[in-house]
C-alpha cells in the first residue's frame, strides 16, 4: 500500500496570522500616507495663513487665488468655502482648511487646480446644489445675529450662484428687484424662495405660477410686474 505523504499544508494558524500581518501592514501604510497627506495639507494652510491669528485671513485669500490662477470674486471660491464648510466670510481655519482638502484629497494647489472641475461638477449635481445655494446666503451673513442681506449684495450673489443655470430668470428678477423700493433687505425664505420659483414655475410665461402656494410676497409682487411688462 502506498504510505501517507507525511507533508503537511499550513495550518489554519499560520494562515490567519500571514492574513493578520498583511492587514497590519496595510493599515499602518495607509495610516503613514494619510500622515503625511495632512502635513502637507497643513503645510500648505500655514504658507497663506497670518502668523498672529493663525487663520487665512483676507490677505491670504488674495494669495491663495493668485496661486490658484482663479479670481476672489469666482463663483469655485465660493464652492471651496462650502465644501470646507467655513463660517466666516474671508476666513479659513485649520480644521476647515483640513475638512476640504481631504475630501478633495488635493494636499498642493497642482492637485486643487485639477480637483476644482469635479468640485463644480458636485455642486452643479440637484441633490448637492440646494445645499450650496443655502450656504452662499448663510456664509453671506457676516455680522452676529444677522438675519438678511442687503438688496445691493443680493444682486451680485443671485448672479454669482444662479446666473449660469437661470440667466434670463436672474436678470428679470434683479431688474425688478433694483426698479421696486418696498424691499431694502432679503432674508433665507425669501432667497429660498428665489431658487425654488427658478425650479418650478415655467419662465417667462409664469402659466403655473400660483400666488396661493405659499410665495414670499416679494415673488408675488414680482410675478405682477413681470405680466404688467408683458401687457
Amino acid at each position: 500500500m502506498p504510505r501517507n505523504s507525511s507533508r503537511k499544508g499550513p495550518s489554519n494558524s499560520a494562515t490567519s496570522t500571514n492574513s493578520s500581518s498583511a492587514v497590519d501592514l496595510f493599515r499602518s501604510a495607509t495610516g503613514k500616507a494619510a500622515s503625511k497627506e495632512l502635513e502637507r495639507i497643513d503645510q500648505l494652510f500655514f504658507s497663506y495663513a497670518n502668523n498672529s491669528s493663525g487663520l487665512i485671513d483676507p490677505e491670504g485669500i488674495e494669495s491663495f487665488c493668485s496661486d490658484l490662477e482663479v479670481d476672489h470674486t469666482d463663483v469655485r471660491i465660493l464652492m471651496l468655502a462650502w465644501k470646507m464648510q467655513a463660517e466666516k466670510q474671508g476666513y479659513f481655519t485649520l480644521d476647515e482648511w483640513r475638512r476640504g482638502l481631504r475630501a478633495l484629497r488635493a494636499d498642493t494647489i497642482v492637485k486643487l487646480k485639477k480637483a476644482l472641475p469635479d468640485l463644480e461638477k458636485e455642486v452643479r449635481r440637484p441633490s448637492t446644489f440646494e445645499d450650496f445655494y443655502t450656504y452662499a446666503f448663510r456664509y453671506c451673513l457676516t455680522e452676529e445675529k444677522q438675519k438678511s442681506i442687503d438688496i445691493e449684495s443680493i444682486f451680485v450673489l443671485l448672479d454669482l450662484v444662479l446666473g449660469s443655470r437661470f440667466g434670463p430668470q436672474v436678470d428679470y428678477l434683479v431688474q425688478y428687484l433694483k426698479t421696486q423700493t418696498d424691499y431694502k433687505v432679503i432674508n433665507m425664505d425669501q432667497w429660498k424662495g428665489f431658487y425654488r420659483f427658478c425650479t418650478e414655475i415655467s419662465f417667462p410665461d409664469l402659466s403655473n405660477y400660483d400666488p396661493d402656494s405659499a410665495w414670499p410676497w416679494i415673488l408675488d409682487n414680482f410675478v405682477d410686474w413681470m405680466r404688467a411688462k408683458q401687457g
